[in-house]
């Protein structure tokens, strides 16, 4: 029965990123693109200034641009962009790192259009905090609210539930390098399990609850220090390997390239090859399209949509470009084996060990502990908004969210004692699930997001701080509350 179940997961899964999620993610990624002349690109140097720029509100008490892209950031930055790469690389082979960058150039578009259109029909409660998402330019602009809680529920599924499970079997995967890992083993739900990693869900559950039994705001705190920390030590720390074995990069980059481009092997079994891995760890870690981000985005304080638009293109380049790519070549460049038995942490910690020794498995499973930390964290967040929406816009009682939270704690746990596969095809399909519904949305209301991007522009040109009225666009202004 288990394995009919699996087998019926993993072929979901395959079919539902090759063909059909891998063709819209690229035509969609290439489409807002064109209409934006290349936004990720031409305005890169734009964004980087905007990410600075102080918060109107100088209370401190609405979430700023720089802390709204931390939450989206904690969120996409986690365990994926170690196991997930791992993973791609050791069964995918090498070329999926370059698969990885083109779709994330690709679909950075399609995140500053969801992030813009999030801020267009943003909201806020009576306490002054604002929120929004897709579920909310569905219904407002799209006039389908029947389409948003179905988002919802699948935002509900992948945050509150797939994501949760895979991030902590990635985490628990990360001891299995250790002896003692399979040293105290038992018997739970007819499998054969490790007391390590039941030790680490537990405590997991714990920690995770704690923190969200404390409420939003403390979120938010928390990973507007511990995200940027550990991203910057965790690129040290690969860069230091790659140097280390720098005669190996010439050969390393042409490994990738030409893995990338042996289409011959590519479509023999191309649900397994470097193209589909690539294209579909690349997507899982940073979630371009996928309409998390767009719940985090809505919640800043800026005085243009675009602006916000524009910092989120940035989260995913810090993602994958950076944390990712150092994953993928610092395992290349190491030379440590690479085969299907050791994909994910354990890949990891053998690379980094080529040069920091026993001190590299204890690093890498730091590591996996804060970017587990922060991304099952982010990833309640994103749940917290679904929930809201679903309650007439209100968020639930403090009493059911608290269950709510609980309940998603004990999910965790049981992340660290089921199989791999079944983690991450779980994860693949209910986040599908939610680019199926977002994407479509988008490209509908592109127009909308690339008008305000003109408007933008335009301001800029002119030397002035850009101001965004929804009537300078041709919108109704009763429509988006906030920008009359």
């Amino acid at each position: 029965m288990g394995q009919a179940i699996l087998d019926f997961l993993n072929k979901t899964d395959d079919f539902l990123y090759f063909p059909v999620l891998i063709i819209i993610m690229t035509i969609a990624g290439l489409y807002f693109s064109f209409r934006t002349g290349f936004v990720q690109i031409r305005l890169f140097k734009e964004s980087c200034k905007l990410l600075l720029e102080p918060s109107e509100d100088r209370s401190g008490k609405t979430v700023s641009s720089f802390q709204a892209l931390m939450i989206s950031t904690a969120s996409r930055v986690g365990t994926g962009n170690i196991v997930g790469v791992s993973t791609a690389v050791c069964i995918g082979g090498p070329g999926a790192c370059f698969w990885m960058w083109v779709m994330c150039i690709i679909t950075a578009a399609s995140a500053f259009v969801e992030s813009t259109l999030a801020q267009i029909f943003k909201r806020k409660d009576e306490n002054g905090n604002y929120f929004g998402g897709p579920a909310y330019y569905i219904e407002r602009a799209l006039h389908a609210p029947w389409l948003s809680i179905v988002f919802c529920i699948f935002l509900i599924a992948t945050y509150g539930f797939g994501f949760n499970l895979l991030c902590s079997y990635n985490l628990q995967s990360s001891f299995a390098a250790y002896g003692f890992y399979n040293n105290f083993t038992f018997k739970l739900f007819g499998s054969e399990v490790s007391a390590v990693a039941v030790a680490v869900g537990i405590i997991l559950m714990v920690l995770v609850a704690f923190f969200m039994l404390g409420g939003g705001k403390r979120v938010v705190r928390f990973t507007e220090i511990l995200v940027p920390v550990m991203g910057i030590a965790y690129v040290v720390i690969s860069l230091i390997v790659i140097a280390v074995n720098f005669r190996n990069i010439p050969s390393m980059f042409a490994d990738i390239f030409k893995d990338a481009f042996n289409f011959k092997a590519i479509f023999g079994g191309i649900a397994g090859s470097c193209l589909v891995y690539g294209i579909k760890r690349g997507l899982y870690s940073n979630e371009a399209g996928v309409g998390s981000a767009p719940n985090a985005s809505a919640s800043a304080n800026v005085t243009h949509p675009a602006k916000q638009g524009l910092v989120q293109t940035l989260s995913v380049y810090i993602d994958t470009l950076l944390l990712c790519t150092a994953t993928a070549l610092m395992c290349l460049s190491s030379g440590a084996e690479r085969s299907a038995d050791v994909a994910g942490a354990q890949y990891v910690q053998n690379s980094i060990s080529t040069v920091f020794g026993r001190f590299g498995p204890i690093f890498i499973t730091v590591a996996m502990v804060l970017f587990a930390f922060t991304t099952l964290l982010g990833n309640l967040f994103y749940v917290d908004n679904a929930l809201a929406y679903i309650n007439h816009k209100k968020m639930p009682s403090k009493r059911f969210l608290d269950i709510f939270h609980l309940i998603c704690a004990v999910i965790i746990f049981f992340g660290t004692v089921i199989p791999m596969d079944a983690a991450w095809a779980v994860a693949d399909i209910t986040m599908g699930g939610m680019t199926l519904i977002n994407i479509p949305a988008c490209a509908l209301l592109g127009s909308i997001a690339f008008k305000t991007l003109k408007d933008y522009e335009k301001q800029k040109k002119a030397k002035n701080n850009p101001v965004f009225k929804a009537a300078d666009i041709g919108l109704d202004p009763e429509e988006t509350d906030l920008w009359k």
